[in-house]
């Protein structure tokens, strides 16, 4: 066993691995760049090493930094993570020729499934089932239209060098097939710097199922599957161990073709084969087929961790020092059933926005396991992945462990940022999803109402308003004559404001009233209760109170007789919806512009982001340049009316 590894990584990822090191005796050793140099991974690091700036491509990406700290440390091995330097064989091939270990597969298994349409072919000749479509080398569009015609449509255009949804486009009519390849193509060139498209048989009633795998470098097993089904915008949501419906006879078929692709290519170490599934008609053995092949550790890697009982982070630590698979095939079994929800600072109604701010409460339930790479008075940066955490449960049955991931959500606190926190709440609470009838089409299709933010009742108001007055502390010794003594706070909550009056009738017994609406707060044995509800669970910073009663309510306590003001998108602002890199500015002064047209792309946090016109009009300013790092609200385009411009 190793005595000192390198964590090429950053957040929940490196904190994980870190645990599991200490657990086996081995020493670790953290990088960090600017931005992270108080970050919890750095603090859980026996050493930690600065490699630079805030970017990933000056700090986490630079290989050869990574490796000299590596060498100055003494760690004889770098473990990547996911993400990153993770899936990038020249980094291996770096790692090995500076006499390290690189924890992971060979550099050779990493191109191989590098590249989806060269892996079809692959997987095709080792007997692994791939979905029907083109793979090959022409990207004539007449050629690859002619392909499509001959797959049927419903169509799926992929880049080859794809990932996270980028370059993929669905065709149902061929009449729209060259406006998405061209589309996709120009995606695909942008993230990738590869255009190159396949082209593959659309599946309808689609499920999401992928298979844990772990080689030695010549033989592999199975840790079954994961349902990953649930997804937004080809991201994953709500992962799940096992899959629902799924029977002996399909597990058994589709573990052995997660095998056979594991070994066609030598793996080593721990890897997902993730498969296609058609849902329409219940799970077969001839209803899946091959997509693509993660040559890491996947971020939902605890569901099966927690249904096999395998801490994979220690297996990969023992292959890659030389030892041989923990266990074989028929030692693995699955115990129960597990989930794992995603928790993000973004904002659903805004399209899944990604989000910064400083996390300034944060609490996980006893009940759950909580990954994450933050801490309370930490800053979600606009530089990297936005996550929080990742909550994973166990039970015996799907159905227990659903209602404990529905109350470990109801009972995770985070005050700072906007969180998707009350979207996973919805999620686990969907009928479909509940009796495990799900699609990757499930969110889209129920989006409105996943998304739809109840607003706060007359107990999550009176909640902050006893938070705003500090009401809630615990009464002194001393002698106060409370008497009906009233107090006025002004809470404003999505842009609306709200005035209550607090009436005090001592220091456990209080009266909140909202024009003609009231409620009573009393305290007994240290328990208050609002009407007949316990409560309430609130935190504050300055003049900030989030209610954790909906997953999180924001109230910002404001001053009555400030004024509102008109701006933003109302006014023809175009601005910056979070901390981002202006990527393209397509605005010039003077364009006449329809609501809708693209004015700007902004990149932030990993994604490129589309700003539009919120109306018809004149673009009267220019305000950025492509190239510039700009602040959320930072003003961009500025538009006025038509007959103003005249």
């Amino acid at each position: 066993m190793f005595k000192k590894i390198l964590i090429a990584n950053r957040g929940e990822i490196a904190c994980r691995i870190m645990e599991t090191a200490r657990k086996l005796g081995v020493g670790t050793v953290a990088v960090y760049s600017d931005a992270d140099a108080a970050a919890k991974h750095v603090a859980l690091a026996d050493e930690a090493v600065h490699i630079g700036p805030p970017q990933p491509a000056e700090s986490y990406l630079r290989g050869d930094v990574i490796i000299a700290a590596a060498h100055a440390t003494g760690a004889q091995a770098i473990h990547p993570g996911y993400g990153f330097l993770s899936e990038n064989p020249d980094f291996v091939e770096q790692v090995e020729a500076a006499g390290l270990v690189f924890i992971g597969p060979s550099a050779d298994a990493i191109r191989a499934m590098g590249l989806k349409d060269a892996a079809k072919v692959l997987m095709e000749k080792a007997g692994v089932p791939v979905v029907p479509g083109y793979h090959g080398e022409n990207q004539d569009p007449a050629f690859l239209a002619e392909q499509a015609d001959k797959i049927g449509y419903p169509v799926l255009i992929k880049a080859v060098a794809g990932g996270g949804g980028k370059g993929m486009r669905r065709v149902d009519d061929p009449a729209d097939f060259a406006d998405a390849l061209a589309s996709a193509q120009g995606e695909a060139a942008t993230a990738f710097g590869n255009d190159a498209c396949l082209i593959e048989k659309y599946i309808l009633s689609p499920r999401h199922i992928e298979i844990q795998v772990f080689g030695d470098g010549t033989h592999a097993v199975h840790l079954f599957e994961r349902d990953c089904s649930l997804q937004r915008r080809h991201q994953k949501v709500i992962e799940e161990a096992p899959a629902p419906g799924m029977t002996e006879e399909v597990r058994n078929a589709m573990g052995q073709a997660g095998v056979k692709a594991a070994e066609a290519i030598g793996y080593k170490g721990a890897g997902t084969v993730e498969f296609i599934v058609d849902g329409a008609n219940g799970l077969r053995p001839d209803g899946f087929w091959f997509m693509e092949m993660n040559t890491r550790l996947q971020v939902e890697h605890p569901v099966t961790e927690e249904i096999t009982g395998v801490d994979l982070v220690e297996w990969q630590l023992r292959v890659a020092s030389g030892e041989g698979l923990p266990k074989q095939q028929g030692d693995l079994s699955i115990n129960g059933h597990a989930f794992e929800a995603r928790l993000y600072a973004e904002d659903v109604p805004k399209g899944f926005l990604p989000a910064t701010g400083t996390l300034t409460h944060l609490k996980f339930p006893a009940g759950a396991r909580a990954d994450t790479g933050v801490r309370a008075g930490d800053t979600i940066s606009p530089f990297y992945d936005p996550m929080i955490a990742k909550l994973t449960v166990h039970a015996a049955t799907r159905s227990a462990a659903l209602r404990m991931m529905s109350t470990s959500l109801a009972h995770t606190e985070v005050a700072g940022s906007v969180t998707n926190l009350a979207f996973l709440g919805a999620l686990t609470r969907h009928d479909g999803f509940s009796v495990g009838d799900v699609d990757t089409g499930l969110i889209d299709r129920d989006l409105e109402a996943l998304i739809a933010e109840p607003g706060p009742t007359l107990g999550d108001i009176g909640a902050a308003a006893l938070c705003a007055l500090d009401l809630l502390k615990p009464a002194g010794n001393g002698f106060t004559l409370w008497g009906g003594l009233n107090h006025f706070v002004t809470l404003t909550h999505a842009g609306e404001s709200v005035d209550v009056v607090v009436t005090s009738h001592g220091a456990d017994h209080h009266v909140i009233r909202v024009g003609d609406d009231e409620i009573e707060a009393t305290r007994l044995r240290g328990q208050w209760k609002l009407g007949e509800d316990r409560g309430p669970r609130v935190a504050k910073s300055g003049s900030v109170v989030t209610v954790f009663a909906q997953s999180g309510l924001e109230f910002h306590v404001t001053n009555p007789l400030d004024r509102d003001v008109v701006g933003g998108a109302a006014a023809g602002v175009i601005e910056a919806p979070m901390p981002g890199l202006v990527k393209a500015v397509f605005a010039e002064a003077g364009q006449v512009v329809a609501q809708g047209d693209r004015l700007a792309i902004l990149e932030a946090m990993k994604m490129e982001h589309s700003l539009e016109a919120a109306r018809d009009g004149v673009v009267a300013e220019v305000l950025c340049a492509a190239g510039d790092q700009v602040e959320a609200g930072a003003p961009l385009v500025r538009l006025e009316e038509q007959e103003d411009a005249e």
